[in-house]
């Protein structure tokens, strides 16, 4: 099984980036962590980081036909883009959204998201393993069918 790991703005500033919220692993650690927790649940990987909403939209789309599923951080387009939602929903591959801080608990923009309603899966406030979980359940789910 393969997944494509997106990753929106500003996450390539993980360690530096208000390390009390997203820790201090930087971005390079948390895809060595995450590839190697899901090689070990039987997932190959790929990832992808863009600060560009058009260049996530082209991402998904290029996913289609060489994906099993998506597994999407897409940072702080996920309260704004329907861009992102359209191309989830365009491609109808099996995916998981995933924030590594709770967003559930932070400011009220950050309430709703647009990328999770194509998603099947949703992992938030777990760090940077809560990718591997969201990985975990969507093979899961993706092997039930």
């Amino acid at each position: 099984m393969k997944f494509l790991i997106l990753n929106g703005p500003n996450l390539n500033m993980l360690g530096v980036r208000e390390p009390g919220i997203y820790g201090t692993v930087d971005y390079e650690g948390m895809v060595n962590f995450v590839k190697e927790g899901c090689a070990a649940i039987g997932v190959e990987t790929e990832f992808y980081q863009s600060n560009h909403e058009g260049s996530l939209v082209d991402a998904i789309q290029s996913a289609l036909g060489l994906y099993d599923g998506i597994v999407i951080n897409p940072g702080a387009y996920t309260h704004t883009s329907i861009a992102i939602l359209d191309a989830l929903k365009a491609v109808a591959l099996p995916a998981a959204e995933v924030h590594i801080s709770d967003v559930t608990k932070r400011e009220p923009f950050r309430q709703i998201s647009y990328a999770g309603m194509a998603c099947q899966v949703h992992v938030i406030g777990q760090g940077i393993a809560g990718y591997v979980q969201a990985a975990a359940q969507l093979k899961a789910q993706i092997e039930q069918q």
